[in-house]
């Protein structure tokens, strides 16, 4: 992909100060994307992302053992959605297919009762909208929550 050696796994706690990091470049461009949104990924304390770890299916994408990408995935709406989140490239390799690749990674990650996969993005990120809907995912409307965010779902096949 891209040219990139990846090494695939589960996050580890040892793996949280690498992300926290990675969370903040990554949602900094999504906050200049979408002026005057509270983006929650950069409200975050590094317990809250410590926490996360324990919360989420985690996995990491590491290249020459830096953490390049991140995704992560956990039940919700009864049971049967699949709530995506953080999914996740390094600035510097954006646009080489790692995004597209971690969000099929989590997508896979689901349980067997999930029916459907849900997100959210900001209503002004047209790279990750872009993304997204390329991946069979819909828009859904205005997330409920921090104004300027969208939610997108798509049907497990």
């Amino acid at each position: 992909m891209g040219g990139l050696d990846l090494e695939v796994r589960l996050a580890t706690r040892a793996d949280a100060g690498e992300l926290f990091t990675l969370t903040r470049a990554c949602w900094l461009q999504e906050e200049w994307a979408n002026p005057g949104v509270v983006v929650p990924a950069l409200q975050e304390s590094f317990d809250d992302a410590v926490r996360g770890l324990s919360e989420w299916t985690t996995f990491v994408a590491l290249a020459g053992g830096r953490i390049v990408g991140s995704t992560r995935g956990k039940v919700a709406g009864g049971g049967t959605v699949w709530d995506v989140g953080r999914v996740m490239a390094a600035p510097d390799l954006q646009g080489r297919g790692l995004g597209r690749y971690l969000l099929e990674l989590i997508e896979d990650a689901a349980p067997p009762q999930v029916t459907s996969y849900e997100l959210w993005t900001g209503a002004k990120s047209v790279d990750n909208l872009r993304m997204y809907k390329k991946a069979g995912y819909r828009l859904r409307g205005p997330a409920p929550g921090p104004v300027g965010a969208v939610i997108l779902t798509k049907r497990r096949r």
